[in-house]
């Protein structure tokens, strides 16, 4: 079997997870080439992006943003269709290298059962990468936070980086350094 045709990895490593603790109060996630989070930051779960005892399509970002539970996260309906774009776009990608992984072919099969807008775009063949996307996230103690949300693409173990950004000194950077204990933020 060729390089890449067995299963999709899962496994972050241990320069993936030194980044992770190294951009401390900087909310980031990693999840594999599917979208499943597998490993988080402080920052991160601080934010309450990700239930600790949440297990397998609960975090799957691909199925929560398809059937409607985003959690505390919202977007414009322009980004939003943006991003489930970019999601397919990926996915596809992602099945062609991983054309083995039973988890990854089931899980966009009932994508495709459940949601009449994966199916389309899977059907259209979509190619939209990527681009600049901005959510706003409910906290409970800080109220409502905008934040940059930029991807980033960790090549050993095909996994993606999410980080969550806001502009030193703005509303919502006070905000951020609120969910992390901190009274100032360093961007």
């Amino acid at each position: 079997m060729p390089p890449g045709a067995g299963r999709l990895p899962r496994q972050v490593g241990p320069g993936t997870r030194r980044l992770l603790d190294r951009l401390g109060d900087t909310p980031v996630c990693v999840s594999d080439a599917a979208w499943t989070v597998l490993a988080w930051n402080t920052a991160w779960e601080k934010l309450g992006c990700v239930s600790i005892d949440s297990h397998g399509r609960d975090r799957n970002m691909a199925w929560r943003a398809f059937t409607g539970d985003q959690g505390r996260t919202t977007r414009t309906s322009e980004r939003e269709v943006r991003f489930q774009s970019s999601i397919v776009t990926d996915l596809r990608a992602t099945a062609l290298r991983y054309p083995h992984d039973d988890w990854l072919r089931d899980l966009v099969a009932d994508l495709q059962a459940v949601s009449e807008t994966f199916a389309d775009l899977w059907q259209a063949h979509v190619d939209t990468r990527y681009q600049d996307d901005q959510v706003t996230i409910r906290h409970p103690d800080a109220g409502d936070i905008t934040v940059d949300y930029d991807i980033m693409t960790i090549h050993e173990g095909d996994l993606r980086a999410v980080v969550f950004t806001t502009e030193t000194g703005s509303a919502d950077a006070a905000r951020l350094a609120v969910t992390q204990g901190r009274h100032s933020d360093r961007g």
